[in-house]
């Protein structure tokens, strides 16, 4: 039987994050919030009025916002950049790569308004090869929560995670669905929200609950789903990934990202060594986004549970 996620309400991932981001700074001194022009967007308003004096505002300047970040740390502090996600990778790789990862920098990289639920501000700024960008820098952690109590858990808990992060999260209000106490977040290991037999749905972000209730459709067909939310990309929950194909013997991957390089290939990485399955993948073939109502695009790429429930079906058929 299908466990209950029930919607406790529609709120924006970004606002779990601005509340993670003052709660923790409250905890912990260090915290510093560095942003790129968007406060307002980065939902940065409550720790500006609190903590001034560990705010700094960079102006459109990325690059630079990167190194002063990286520097900050050779000094304890624990700095938080923010802007969006394609100004957070594409703009700015090279200094992560050369000043926070090969330096192995304690940068917390927190990316927003991710994906194509963007929405209107098209192609330029819904990125989605990001998820691919970053889990290649080698010893990046890759966080990717699924609703605002759980991004407002994962920016508390890398306070305390040391080396560099990033955290992904989005702009469009969503369901909201997890513990409100963030008990249910731990990074690095899957959160398994059902258990069934016959396909496994892994899915991260946003494709979360479109996954839930894709799940849901198909129990009314007969057909019983394990939903993992692979929330952290890297390091990947492989021991999770393993038990849940060996039980089901097919797999479909979820995510608002390129079907190239993100949550899906990490997925066939792993089970191409453990155990091959029977993959269908849910996300964005290989093409840019447009302008448009979030719902609309996620409908035209092909990110509904409709779609969900076809690839599962598509699956369990390839066994």
């Amino acid at each position: 039987m299908l466990q209950d996620f029930t919607a406790q309400n529609e709120k924006e991932t970004r606002a779990g994050f601005g509340e993670g981001i003052h709660e923790v700074a409250q905890k912990n001194p260090e915290v510093v919030a560095l942003t790129a022009d968007l406060a307002g967007s980065l939902k940065l308003n409550a720790f500006i009025k609190d903590f001034p004096e560990r705010f700094i505002q960079v102006g459109i300047a990325e690059a630079n916002m990167i190194g002063i970040a990286a520097g900050l740390t050779i000094g304890g502090k624990i700095p938080y950049t923010t802007t969006f996600a394609n100004f957070s990778t594409s703009r700015v790789y090279d200094q992560i790569r050369q000043s926070v990862a090969y330096s192995g920098k304690n940068v917390k990289i927190c990316a927003s308004h991710a994906g194509l639920t963007l929405g209107e501000d098209g192609a330029t700024h819904q990125v989605l090869e990001d998820i691919g960008m970053m889990k290649m820098l080698p010893g990046m952690t890759v966080i990717v929560p699924c609703d605002f109590n759980q991004t407002k858990a994962a920016t508390m808990a890398i306070a305390d995670y040391q080396g560099p992060v990033y955290l992904r999260f989005g702009r469009v209000k969503w369901a909201n669905f997890t513990k409100a106490d963030g008990s249910d977040f731990v990074i690095g290991k899957a959160q398994v929200m059902n258990e069934g037999k016959d396909v496994s749905i892994i899915a991260c972000g946003h494709m979360v609950w479109t996954a839930l209730e894709a799940a849901r459709a198909l129990e009314a067909k007969g057909i019983s789903c394990d939903v993992i939310n692979m929330h952290t990309i890297k390091p990947l929950d492989e021991e999770a990934i393993v038990a849940s194909l060996k039980k089901t013997g097919c797999v479909v991957t979820a995510e608002e990202h390129q079907i190239n390089g993100g949550l899906g290939d990490s997925v066939a990485n792993v089970a191409s060594r453990h155990c091959p399955v029977p993959h269908e993948y849910v996300a964005v073939q290989d093409t840019f986004g447009e302008s448009g109502k979030p719902a609309d695009l996620l409908k035209k790429y092909g990110l509904t549970t409709e779609h969900i429930i076809a690839a599962a079906e598509r699956a369990i058929q390839r066994k």
